[in-house]
């Protein structure tokens, strides 16, 4: 899906969108930091620069087509995601149901995603947070494979793609950024026609 380079947005962001992961060099190209991934692809795409900081997360506002969005990648590590989501959602008036959390899953095999409306945090630490924080499990996820683990969790969450694996994530993660453009500006049910294929 195709936009012209955006513009800043005239009106209040209409969607929050949140990218996970763990911020510093160390943890760049693991599997758990592949929705920092996707939300630099937007930031990329449409010219959303991630260069603002505030409730310990780096966040860009802009336009996606013709939605206001606010891109924001948590820097409080995973585990406590949702300290810095609350804020925005209540600085802005955002409800649960238009923040869209992108997010690693190991229950997915590697490179296929999946846009849910809502659900259980399903043992990931970041949804954890975000449940806690924002008091409902009711925000819609957008999750990508990652494969599960042969070995200790955490080794593999933390650890990065193999070389084989690289060109399956790029396309997962392009797939994942192309189904945020159709939620954010055609519904929910859009991005669930377009990401839930295969």
């Amino acid at each position: 899906m195709l936009f012209r380079r955006s513009s800043k947005p005239t009106t209040p962001p209409e969607w929050i969108v949140v990218g996970l992961g763990n911020p510093g060099g160390e943890y760049r190209g693991t599997r758990h930091n592949v929705g920092f991934e996707v939300i630099d692809l937007l930031s990329e795409r449409h010219n959303i620069k991630l260069d603002r900081s505030k409730h310990t997360a780096r966040f860009g506002i802009g336009m996606i087509g013709g939605a206001a969005v606010l891109l924001i990648k948590p820097m409080t590590y995973m585990n406590l995601s949702g300290r810095a989501v609350a804020p925005f959602a209540r600085d802005h008036n955002i409800k649960p149901d238009r923040i869209l959390v992108i997010a690693d899953d190991l229950a997915l095999r590697l490179g296929r995603n999946r846009l849910k409306p809502g659900g259980s945090a399903g043992g990931h630490n970041g949804h954890k947070s975000l449940i806690a924080s924002l008091a409902t499990t009711e925000y819609p996820r957008l999750k990508i494979g990652i494969g599960s683990a042969s070995g200790q969790t955490i080794d593999h969450v933390l650890g990065a793609f193999e070389r084989d694996e690289r060109d399956v994530i790029a396309i997962a993660i392009k797939s994942a950024a192309d189904g945020v453009e159709a939620v954010v500006n055609q519904g929910l049910d859009a991005g669930m026609n377009m990401v839930n294929v295969g």
